[in-house]
């Protein structure tokens, strides 16, 4: 599907734009600058922390032809891919950023690290997990130089299936940064290299292994803040993204599994946990697709089931009514006894975040507790005597990141609309919320509630402007 872009907000609103998000910063008490104390130890290791294979000590990989595949612009790259086909399937090397060289355990670093959590991503300028020096430079695996990182290894057999899986902390050199958009265009055209040409057999078979056990994606498109000129010109864009997407991801995913499973052997770890969905929610959602037009029927698979929906209304509202069916994702830390919940219901296997350390704080500890069992060696002291303060340091900046963007939608989108009040919308219900629904317009791509509008998931509505105010992001419509 094209990209639904709405247009950009005047500039005569973008002053009153840019104090409705610095206010949203304040609302949610995000972090600013980063501690003097802090900076100074991350410049210390970015000077100092060695890249040269021999003082290092660590292994030379540079002879292999990693690449980067993020969105355009990025500059924090935690992860590089290479992929080769062989006779029998082929074999992967993923490059995670060796973040944990930079950080000394009970620094100053380490300490505003766990007081962020995560990158938080604003249209007015993200605010990093770690600071620039590390993040954009030293650590990030940009192309044509010389970087560290955990280099994972799997052999994998026809179906994509790992059949031999190693870590190796590891001196890597990425060739070059690729751009979604510009990688698919490279594949669909046939002029991709080796590692790009052999992600869509490497993508159809993860699908095929995520089939078998039960695992489901939802495909809901995705609403982003876009930018141009000084970055203060804003727009909404909605789009499903391009296929390479989801096969890069299919590469995290894997890896992310594989360190699961890596822990629960070693008794020792963190996992990202959801548990499954009830009984009587599975009834009530197959209730609302018979009521949808497109029933699921009780012989066919949850996951088999949404990889036969289209991109028409109807389906847009049963992928929304899927979503909440998988409540409760949370952390298991553990060292010793098993969590009796290890599973990641909506991928239908363990899993743990373990590819994005440069932007979340969780994956520093997945890694090094990995590489250390997955050689024989033990656990390093300040991972294991952290874990237990992971799974809240996460929840609660996970919640705040989902705070900020939604506030940040709610903001640009009513930016978008002022100056339009009066004026009539097409609209699709895509759920029901309280006593109205929930609708998607269909340009600008702006999402509301209607309340007093009783229409079915699914149908087309028209719907007039009645307010918007960028002061607390808020946009109200009213059936026509």
């Amino acid at each position: 599907m094209p990209h639904r872009r709405s247009r950009f907000v005047p500039r005569s609103l973008r002053g009153e734009l840019a104090a409705s998000l610095a206010a949203l910063r304040d609302e949610l008490s995000l972090p600013a600058a980063y501690p003097a104390d802090a900076l100074r130890e991350a410049e210390a290791s970015a000077r100092h922390v060695p890249v040269d294979p021999v003082v290092s000590g660590l292994v030379d990989l540079r002879a292999i032809e990693f690449l980067t595949i993020d969105p355009a612009g990025s500059t924090d790259l935690d992860q590089a891919v290479h992929l080769e086909r062989t006779a029998t399937g082929g074999i992967l090397h993923y490059a995670i950023a060796d973040v944990p060289a930079f950080v000394t355990p009970g620094g100053a670093l380490d300490a505003e690290t766990r007081r962020r959590g995560q990158t938080l991503y604003a249209p007015d300028g993200r605010i990093p997990l770690h600071p620039e020096a590390l993040s954009e430079d030293a650590a990030s695996l940009l192309p044509g130089r010389d970087r560290r990182a955990y280099v994972w290894r799997f052999v994998l057999d026809d179906g994509a299936r790992p059949t031999e899986t190693s870590i190796t902390r590891a001196i890597v050199r990425s060739r070059r940064q690729w751009s979604y958009p510009e990688a698919q265009h490279a594949i669909d055209a046939g002029t991709a290299p080796p590692t790009l040409a052999a992600l869509p057999w490497f993508g159809a078979a993860r699908a095929e292994r995520e089939r078998e056990r039960g695992g489901a994606s939802l495909n809901l498109p995705e609403t982003r803040i876009i930018s141009r000129d000084d970055g203060t010109d804003y727009a909404l864009e909605r789009s499903y993204g391009v296929p390479l997407e989801d096969w890069n991801a299919d590469v995290s995913l894997l890896t992310g599994m594989a360190a699961a499973d890596i822990m629960i052997r070693g008794g020792v770890g963190i996992l990202r946990t959801m548990p499954p969905a009830r009984p009587d929610d599975l009834e009530e959602f197959r209730a609302q697709t018979v009521a949808l037009g497109m029933p699921w029927h009780t012989e066919v698979a949850y996951g088999d089931y949404l990889r036969t929906l289209d991109r028409s209304p109807a389906a847009r509202a049963v992928r929304e009514c899927a979503a909440g069916l998988f409540r409760g994702a949370g952390y298991a830390a553990f060292d010793g006894a098993i969590p009796a919940q290890t599973a990641q219901a909506a991928i239908g296997a363990a899993y743990a975040h373990t590819t994005a350390p440069l932007r979340r704080l969780v994956d520093r500890w997945s890694l090094v507790i990995c590489e250390a069992l997955a050689n024989g060696r033990e656990v390093p002291w300040w991972a294991r005597e952290s874990l237990d303060v992971l799974p809240k340091i996460m929840s609660s900046s996970s919640a705040r990141a989902g705070q900020l963007e939604a506030g940040s939608i709610d903001r640009v989108e009513a930016a978008v609309l002022t100056g339009h009040v009066g004026e009539e919308y097409d609209a699709v219900v895509v759920s029901r919320r309280g006593d109205g629904v929930r609708i998607q317009l269909s340009e600008p791509p702006v999402e509301s509630t209607v309340k007093g509008l009783d229409a079915r998931p699914g149908s087309t509505v028209r719907v007039r402007l009645a307010a918007a105010s960028i002061v607390n992001g808020s946009v109200g419509f009213a059936p026509v």
